[in-house]
């Protein structure tokens, strides 16, 4: 069934993670080999619950334009939270260890810390891939106004850029940005799109 409100389906994929993978490119090949027909409404699913502001030792929910004071629970729960005992200034006595003080760090050994705290949710790092077409095939990769690039883009979450023609030059250099993951399906469906058009399948 369609997702309330929108003219998008949930689609479940259970497998092992190669095949999850192999079935996710060729789910995107096909929504590039066939888009959809008329307007596409996405999902937005609604919050679950209003926002919950407190001010004043008071709760308060957002409701349009209004705050609305809460129920007693949630202001007992913010009252207690803040009765908590909070960090102590560095340098300080710590309250929990009288006569102890917390250790100063300096910058260079606060911002390695950082880094290194940091370090394991990071993202992986951006990297870049170039690659050549064949000026008489560059046309089945852009499509009509951009579109079929556009929804390589969207669907790799890759930055692609296609360098303008070289007079002279035979060829056409496109430019993938993004994680590995992210270059390696653009690249992916770059491919598919090529296959598509040679074996006489693509339709501009």
């Amino acid at each position: 069934d369609m997702l309330p409100n929108s003219t998008e389906r949930a689609v479940t994929i259970s497998g092992t993670p190669d095949a999850i993978i192999q079935c996710v490119r060729q789910i995107c090949v096909v929504m590039l080999e066939s888009p959809p027909k008329g307007a596409t409404i996405p999902y937005r699913p609604k919050p679950a619950s209003t926002p919950v502001i407190f001010a004043g030792g008071q709760a308060y929910t957002i409701q349009g334009q209004y705050a609305i004071p809460h129920p007693d629970q949630l202001t007992k729960l913010h009252q207690l939270a803040m009765q908590q005992t909070p960090f102590p200034p560095l340098g300080q006595t710590n309250p929990a260890f009288p006569g102890e003080k917390l250790p100063l760090h300096s910058s260079e050994e606060a911002q390695n810390l950082m880094g290194q705290s940091s370090g394991l949710d990071a993202s992986p790092p951006a990297s870049t891939h170039e690659l050549t077409i064949p000026n008489d095939l560059i046309g089945c990769i852009i499509g009509r106004q951009g579109t079929k690039i556009n929804e390589i883009r969207q669907m790799s979450g890759a930055q692609i850029k296609i360098a303008n023609a070289t007079e002279g030059s035979s060829e056409r250099q496109i430019t993938i940005t993004g994680t590995p993951a992210n270059i390696s399906l653009a690249q992916y469906l770059i491919n598919a799109r090529l296959t598509s058009e040679v074996t006489g399948m693509g339709a501009l």
